[in-house]
């Protein structure tokens, strides 16, 4: 896994950064969320991926809830340290909906 200078993250005013999730295998984009620098410490730490809820303001642990966590394969960031790009091995569907991707139409 390729490691992530946090220092390097250029959080937005609120201490976020978007975070977009990669399938390893079919390349497709899973999902979007925000990290702050506590998820993304857990992330790395664990190698589970952690997001930060805006919606219930707290930390999020990926999958806790549904048993479909992000295993992290790398990450690293845009050309201008603003956005992330995880690199995952999801075990089973990413959105809450059920689907594969959030991107999935109905």
């Amino acid at each position: 896994m390729r490691s992530l200078e946090i220092d390097s993250v250029s959080f937005d005013d609120k201490g976020l950064v978007p975070l977009i999730c990669q399938d390893q295998q079919t390349r497709s984009v899973l999902m979007l969320g925000y990290a702050n620098r506590e998820a993304l410490e857990k992330t790395i730490q664990t190698g589970d991926i952690h997001f930060y809820s805006r919606s219930r303001a707290e930390l999020w642990h990926k999958g806790s809830t549904s048993g479909n966590f992000l295993k992290l394969v790398s990450i690293q960031m845009d050309c201008d340290s603003d956005a992330l790009l995880a690199v995952v091995n999801p075990l089973g569907p990413t959105c809450h909906t059920g689907a594969n991707s959030c991107f999935e139409e109905s």
